[in-house]
């Protein structure tokens, strides 16, 4: 799985109920073809990014299949899962 592009958009809350910041991505996934999350249609991760006190994390996410946005019951690998953390990371600053 290789990360190939994104979309991100900073979550506000009005009510100010939660503390630090909150980003939506949408990841566009490069996906082996002998890989089981592979799709014709092609794959995205929606992840929900947090950071609080400087520290990012993953809060939530899902893979979807392109075009019908069907969720796929998938999990990251913990490789995976670093490399989507790192990646938010670096393009979560000032979006």
């Amino acid at each position: 799985m290789k990360i190939i592009g994104h979309t991100v958009e900073k979550l506000e809350d009005p009510f100010g109920l939660l503390t630090g910041e909150r980003y939506e991505f949408f990841l566009d996934l490069e996906v082996d073809e002998e890989d089981e999350l592979y799709s014709e249609k092609g794959v995205g991760l929606r992840v929900l990014f947090g950071i609080e006190e400087n520290q990012g994390k993953i809060i939530n996410y899902h893979f979807y299949e392109k075009g019908n946005d069907e969720v796929l019951d998938f999990a990251l690998e913990e490789d995976e899962e670093n490399m989507v953390l790192n990646y938010c990371k670096a393009n979560a600053i000032e979006k």
